[in-house]
């Protein structure tokens, strides 16, 4: 009898072990998907940084010792700061207006931000280089309010312009999963405590919405930095960001070493701006809620 109740209680507490291990057997193929299309292409491109074509730092040396990497390296971030400004203030009071709108209405604003989505990069890419042309669609209604023609292809501005509406819908979508949560009944709270409209929406709104617009930023920002495409086809080569520089070490001249230690640069870079704006939020968050 007690071999028997020795035998059964094994077995029960394997039986109870099972659920427990199921959710990690559901995640690991996810784990291993992520080990081989991010970790390795991610630990091949450091290695190359310090081994190709030989050991130590001449990559680091070579990239921060040519003036011309560091104006390559500034305009990147200067340009992805750009995008990131402009897509901040076009997509802020558009998710506002999603949240106010009507049931249709907010269906069809909805429909403008995922329908990018349905369409290749490529095509629309190429549909910003037909209408920033100098006689392009851009060029010719500019006109018919006296103003251009401007030259908007070719240029860092039209790299910029075909960016943001490239990237609008990574801001759009957080801002307006955050403002949607937002109980509108705190500005009109505010309102009658005697705060101005246009004083509550700022010392009340805008704070409670600012970790739609971290993310967003986070996004728009981190994206822009890795865009090629976009910038190959709309810029110039003498406005090349760092991502065509990249393509043009390990492409063109077969120098992954170099090219490694420019995705390092970057990584870094990024991770570094990534804590440094964690640490800012982490801060405006506390005097908003003290």
């Amino acid at each position: 009898m007690a071999g028997t109740l020795q035998a059964v209680a094994p077995s029960a507490a394997t039986r109870q072990a099972e659920p427990e291990r199921r959710p990690a057997l559901l995640v690991l193929p996810a784990l291993i998907a992520l080990a081989v299309f991010f970790l390795y292409p991610l630990i091949s491109m450091v290695i190359s940084a310090f081994t190709d074509p030989a050991p130590g730092v001449a990559n680091f040396t070579w990239f921060f010792g040519e003036a011309q990497n560091l104006r390559v390296l500034g305009r990147t971030f200067t340009t992805a700061l750009w995008v990131t400004v402009i897509a901040l203030a076009l997509s802020y009071p558009y998710a506002y207006a999603m949240t106010i709108a009507g049931t249709r209405a907010r269906v069809v604003l909805t429909l403008l931000v995922l329908v990018p989505f349905w369409t290749s990069l490529m095509v629309r890419t190429f549909a910003w280089v037909i209408l920033l042309q100098d006689t392009g669609v851009v060029n010719d209604a500019l006109g018919l309010v006296g103003l251009g023609p401007f030259n908007l292809i070719r240029t860092q501005t039209g790299v910029v312009i075909g960016m943001v509406q490239l990237l609008m819908p990574f801001m759009v979508l957080p801002l307006y999963a955050v403002m949607s949560g937002i109980d509108r009944r705190l500005i009109t709270a505010a309102g009658s405590l005697g705060a101005r409209p246009v004083k509550a929406f700022f010392t009340v709104y805008v704070p409670l919405s600012l970790p739609g617009v971290s993310a967003g930023c986070l996004t728009v920002f981190i994206s822009a930095l890795g865009f090629y495409v976009t910038p190959a086809l709309l810029g110039s080569p003498t406005d090349a960001l760092l991502s065509q520089q990249i393509f043009t070490q390990v492409n063109g001249l077969l120098k992954w070493g170099r090219g490694g230690a420019m995705g390092v640069v970057l990584l870094g870079l990024t991770l570094a701006m990534i804590a440094m704006l964690g640490l800012t939020l982490r801060r405006v968050g506390k005097r908003v809620t003290g």
